[in-house]
């Protein structure tokens, strides 16, 4: 019998390992940036065509390689960093493993050109599906410039497999946010289909977050810091008042490397605990820096996971110092003057002594209950000081209730024990009464007894099948705004907009684009109420839509329509008049689905007579 095990090719063996460690393009993204990075470049740009679908480029200043190296970064396991088993606990570079370059060249077309600052030429190599096609000497910048094309082109299943456009974006995005944040003093820039999506100079930890996620997070910021024999904590936790929905904006990094540890989360949502409702999450940007010797990194593919020797010591001390800092800082407000620059002008440059107090001037002998015949006979008063003339037929104003008080009165207000309604319940028997419970429930009779329904759960059930039909007929109701507002948003969810775009204008928005990563709201869909503003609409949609994505995995336009629903209803908690507690019924029973609400939970309860008398023994 023949033998059966055999030692896989190269190039089949470098496909398997890219399903591990190139699952989408933002895995290429995330690869190249972490190389150039650990090449000493202190200026990165990435440049993204298709959302990484067609080409991927990172271009860095960084050191370059020689001839030899330039082709021997393809191979599998070809590392610069390890040499020995020992230097696995000692590693503070990014990439170490070996496997990245290798697994990108079996899987697209790749052309590499690099220069070393002391070399008068650089050199070119293009491969394709782990074959090399090309190798030559060029003129080069120095540094290493990287394009990744047509990926997964050799694999259609694989390529198959990739998102939307918007999705795949987003992924990079989120790739790009967490090594940018790692490197605040190396410049980044990221570019999609000839659009600048972001330029962020070098600088501090804070003016990158403020320049990533958008200016008003600057007041949103609680520095913390903290320095032990066991790891120094240092970074910026978000204001409690200011947590939003969804997650998204928790980032970790030991060492500089970005890690995904529930553990170590749970340590910061617990020092918010009493302040932040179970559903928020609250932003935060965290540095850990530990020794290497105390951790393993190599326990995931894409190195987001780290085991530690003391996890409960670094969770305690986490806890601790993030709740001292949001009891040192969220107490009294603080200004930065170094980003703040518009109170300057309120600032007096004058020396006290030329500060001249303001003069009031007024005339003492003025009396206002002083008619005009008690004037007379002495000096008339200035004109300033003068009363005003007194209004004439101002018994005329009492006139319209004169003349209606035969006439029956048409509104009263809807108290306990008031006349008018009583004498209403005898005019009108027929007529259905219904009343608020708590200002939660509404509660009317019925033949068998009487119905108990939740407001808020109706009125979310009412708007979502109003909006799925607005969404199907693209006909939704605007309401114009007197004065349209600009919401500038974070890159991720400016491209979830663009995104979302035509079928929230079909719901009633009436958005256009208004430079980078900027909208302008000029109306909004007419079934939402007055207590939010436009940019407050909107912000809660995009988070709403994200929350019930990540947890309910809904179709878009299901979401869409459940989101807005759950944001325009009323509240638990909010008084209705009589008119507003009849519509509410009445809409109710013309849903298609009234007893079941978006949350799959009972909207109405039914309570017969028999059940009471149950109740009362009788």
């Amino acid at each position: 019998m023949p033998d059966i095990i055999q030692l896989l090719p190269d190039a089949v063996a470098n496909q398997i390992a890219a399903g591990e460690v190139i699952q989408r393009p933002a895995s290429a993204v995330k690869e190249l940036i972490e190389n150039a990075i650990d090449a000493g470049a202190d200026k990165i740009q990435l440049i993204v065509k298709d959302a990484g679908k067609s080409l991927i480029q990172v271009i860095d200043n960084g050191c370059g390689m020689s001839v030899t190296d330039a082709r021997m970064c393809f191979e599998r396991h070809a590392t610069s960093k390890i040499r020995k088993a020992e230097d696995l606990f000692a590693i503070r570079t990014m990439g170490f493993r070996g496997e990245a370059m290798a697994s990108i060249a079996a899987i697209a077309q790749v052309e590499l050109k690099t220069r070393r600052h002391e070399d008068e030429l650089g050199n070119c190599i293009c491969i394709e599906g782990s074959e090399v096609i090309s190798q030559e000497a060029v003129a080069a910048p120095a540094g290493t410039s990287i394009s990744i094309k047509n990926l997964f082109y050799n694999t259609p299943a694989r390529r198959n497999f990739l998102k939307g456009n918007p999705v795949e974006m987003r992924h990079i995005v989120d790739e790009f946010q967490r090594t940018a944040l790692a490197n605040p003093g190396i410049f980044f820039s990221l570019h999609h289909d000839g659009n600048e999506l972001y330029h962020l100079p070098s600088g501090g930890l804070k003016q990158r977050i403020v320049h990533l996620f958008g200016n008003n997070y600057n007041q949103r910021l609680v520095p913390v810091e903290e320095d032990t024999t066991i790891i120094r904590l240092s970074g910026f936790v978000g204001k409690p008042e200011f947590a939003k929905k969804t997650r998204g904006e928790q980032f970790f990094f030991v060492n500089n490397r970005f890690i995904k540890d529930p553990y170590l989360n749970h340590a910061v949502i617990t020092a918010y605990s009493e302040i932040l409702p179970d559903d928020s999450y609250p932003l935060y940007v965290l540095f850990i820096d530990i020794d290497p010797a105390k951790i393993d990194i190599n326990v995931h593919p894409t190195k987001t996971e780290i085991k530690y020797q003391d996890e409960k010591s670094i969770y305690a001390i986490i806890r601790s110092a993030v709740k001292r800092s949001l009891g040192r800082y969220n107490i009294t407000p603080t200004l930065d003057f170094d980003q703040e620059t518009g109170f300057n002008h309120l600032i007096s440059q004058k020396p006290m002594e030329e500060i001249v107090q303001p003069k009031v001037a007024f005339n003492p002998d003025f009396n206002p209950f002083k008619t005009e015949e008690t004037r007379s006979g002495r000096e008339s008063l200035p004109k300033m000081y003068e009363r005003p003339a007194t209004a004439k037929n101002w018994g005329s104003l009492y006139d319209i209730v004169r003349s209606d008080t035969n006439e029956p009165q048409q509104q009263q207000m809807d108290l306990p024990g008031n006349e008018a309604v009583q004498q209403a319940d005898v005019q009108k028997p027929a007529e259905k009464q219904i009343f608020q419970l708590h200002n939660r429930f509404l509660i009317t009779q019925i033949k068998s007894g009487f119905m108990l329904i939740d407001q808020q759960a109706a009125h979310e059930r009412i708007l979502y099948e109003r909006f799925s039909q607005q969404l199907q007929s693209r006909q939704g109701a605007s309401q114009q705004s007197l004065f349209p507002q600009t919401v500038s948003l974070n890159a991720a969810d400016f491209e979830l907009l663009k995104d979302l775009l035509p079928d929230i204008q079909a719901l009633g928005f009436q958005i256009r684009e208004f430079g980078r990563n900027t909208v302008v709201v000029e109306g909004i869909p007419a079934d939402i109420g007055s207590n939010l503003s436009e940019s407050e609409v909107l912000e809660h949609l995009i988070e709403g839509f994200k929350n019930n994505h990540a947890i309910l995995k809904l179709d878009k336009r299901d979401n869409l329509a459940r989101t807005l629903a759950k944001n325009a209803a009323i509240k638990a908690g909010t008084p209705l008049v009589a008119e507003e507690r009849t519509l509410l019924i009445d809409e109710l029973f013309a849903c298609a689905m009234p007893n079941v609400s978006l949350q799959g939970k009972p909207v109405i309860l039914t309570f017969t007579i028999e059940e009471l008398l149950q109740k009362f023994e009788k």
